[in-house]
């Protein structure tokens, strides 16, 4: 089924709804507040009916209330898959006086992707030769995107051989590329358009630092008795 967009005091009101039955035996706002200032990650399970906005969910017998924005990283259009399930979360709102306990699935859904990212774009070395598609242009460069997780930025210098003051007009938005990873620092990804243009007309292209001398060439004989010249005969 899918969900109609909802405002926020139609959301506001369902939270409320939501905790009509809360139940308080063992002080659960004192836990749950530690847990959102230590940003642990709980297991929940979730109750069998959704309510309007989201889904109710319990924890040590308690309830709380997940909204379908905090279900997944993307937009949920069926909450019934939802329900009944048991959910890695993170409490994103505390409020004793309201009875309000607020969970987030999609808080620990975009740890581990940020993790994955960042491992993934650690394991990329110089000199490795990606595709991506240009994202962004801004005056100082292009940033291109390798994949939905990894952007990287062609500085201006690094786009052409050529020397160019506006990056778009070379790229445009969209468009297809090959880059060559110059570093990974700091989490940032620093790419290369240039260097793959350069290795292109490498033979064409003088190497400054490498002096070739070229053999003299010897006289050409002009007869035999020139041929035996400086050879000794016993």
């Amino acid at each position: 089924m899918s969900e109609e967009p909802i405002s926020m005091e139609e959301l506001s009101e369902a939270v409320d709804e939501s905790f009509t039955t809360f139940k308080d035996e063992d002080n659960i706002w004192e836990k749950m507040k530690k847990a959102m200032e230590e940003k642990e990650v709980l297991t929940i399970t979730t109750d069998g009916t959704a309510v309007k906005g989201g889904v109710t969910a319990s924890i040590d017998g308690h309830r709380g209330f997940i909204p379908a924005s905090q279900l997944a990283l993307k937009h949920v259009d069926d909450l019934s898959e939802y329900l009944n399930k048991e959910l890695q979360v993170k409490v994103i709102e505390v409020d004793e006086e309201k009875k309000r306990l607020i969970f987030s699935a999609k808080a620990v859904l975009r740890d581990a992707a940020n993790e994955e990212a960042a491992a993934r774009l650690n394991a990329l070395e110089p000199g490795a030769v990606l595709e991506g598609t240009v994202e962004s242009i801004k005056p100082y460069g292009a940033f291109v995107k390798i994949d939905d997780d990894i952007t990287g930025l062609v500085h201006v210098s690094q786009i052409s051989v050529r020397r160019i003051k506006d990056p778009s007009a070379v790229l445009k938005e969209g468009e297809s590329v090959k880059v060559k990873v110059l570093n990974v620092k700091d989490g940032k990804l620093s790419l290369s358009i240039k260097a793959l243009q350069d290795n292109n007309n490498a033979e064409a292209a003088p190497d400054e630092n490498r002096h070739v001398k070229i053999p003299k060439a010897e006289p050409l004989v002009q007869n035999f008795g020139d041929l035996l010249k400086g050879f000794k005969l016993d």
